[in-house]
């Protein structure tokens, strides 16, 4: 057996390096996270070659920068450009107070995938979705990625615990930690009460909040959501899946990123999308894919977002009915919740 990493531990490896600032290779691309690179990496960087800031699509659509392969857009890295040049670019923070970063020369070769494939990982270390780099040789010691390597997570990981758990709903409860075999993230499921398999099962995909989760933030109605749900399992059974994607799957830093952006005048889409994010990244595979480890084969699922619902039965899980969840809404969240309507197809 070897002892050397596999392709899904390669992408765990190169997610925590970008993270820390030390660069990674995809193929023969060496690059790094355009928020995190330090000043003598990016000296030693422009010492390989010429270097290339590779951003998202919509990352690009706001600094009107042509995204000749769509989903990427590569900038040639000005000879006199520093790490604020870099960051300004990467980071929508001051886009209002300096608005005029370019003109940009972007480039169109047709070379792409080294720099997709850095985006992808900068997306789900949750970092600013920009990377910067260079080809050339391949230091010794760093992270190597194959060029055509594909960053996503496991969409079923695996049980590593669980226990009782009295709740103030319903005294008997059990919660369930499941852990991503790449190294990502643990998802929990909390049984309320008695669960019947044999009917369908009262569940609710919920998307972590901090802010609103735990410090009771306005601005969202996901605390309400989360303590409603859990208030009417303990009515008839049910199983909450906590999944930690926060932020609609940008993670913590960013969502405050977009709060700022919102505090600018932007809604939360045109926020993410100004951050290189697409409205909503969240990985929705990984509910059906618990229920199924849960032996749940049948669900009345608590949801506005006809995502989860077609997402259940694509992935082999029955809904049997639609249970709507409203609660929440208030005078600094009503703005929000009308926008996940319009434009995020949420459901009365």
């Amino acid at each position: 057996m070897s002892l050397s990493p596999g392709p899904s531990e390669l992408v765990a490896r190169a997610r925590a390096d970008l993270r820390v600032g030390l660069p990674v290779a995809v193929g023969d691309v060496v690059l790094a996270s355009a928020e995190t690179v330090g000043a003598a990496r990016l000296a030693g960087l422009r010492d390989g070659g010429d270097l290339v800031l590779a951003i998202s699509g919509r990352r690009a659509e706001t600094l009107k920068a042509r995204a000749y392969d769509g989903d990427v857009a590569r900038i040639a890295v000005p000879a006199g450009a520093d790490l604020a040049w870099i960051r300004a670019v990467s980071d929508p923070a001051d886009d209002l107070r300096h608005a005029m970063k370019g003109p940009f020369r972007t480039l169109r070769d047709g070379a792409a995938g080294p720099w997709r494939v850095g985006v992808d990982l900068a997306k789900s270390a949750q970092l600013l979705p920009a990377v910067l780099g260079t080809r050339m040789p391949v230091p010794p010691g760093i992270t190597h990625l194959s060029p055509d390597m594909v960053v996503t997570p496991d969409p079923v990981p695996s049980e590593v615990s669980a226990a009782r758990v009295p709740l103030a709903v319903h005294r008997a409860g059990r919660v369930h930690v499941f852990r991503e075999g790449d190294g990502g993230e643990e998802h929990y499921a909390i049984e309320i009460g008695a669960v019947d398999r044999a009917a369908p099962v009262l569940v609710r995909l919920h998307s972590a909040c901090f802010t609103g989760d735990v410090l009771g933030s306005l601005k969202c109605d996901c605390g309400p959501q989360l303590h409603a749900a859990m208030e009417a399992m303990a009515q008839s059974g049910g199983i909450l899946l906590y999944l930690n994607q926060e932020g609609r799957g940008i993670g913590l830093a960013n969502k405050m990123r977009a709060y700022d952006l919102q505090d600018q005048g932007f809604d939360t889409v045109e926020a993410n999308h100004r951050l290189g994010f697409e409205d909503d990244e969240r990985d929705f595979r990984l509910g059906a894919g618990l229920l199924q480890r849960l032996g749940v084969d049948t669900v009345r699922l608590m949801t506005n977002n006809p995502r989860k619902l077609a997402m259940m039965e694509k992935h082999g899980v029955k809904v049997a009915a639609r249970v709507p969840l409203h609660v929440g809404r208030g005078a600094e969240n009503a703005a929000y919740l009308d926008v996940k309507r319009a434009k995020s197809g949420h459901l009365e």
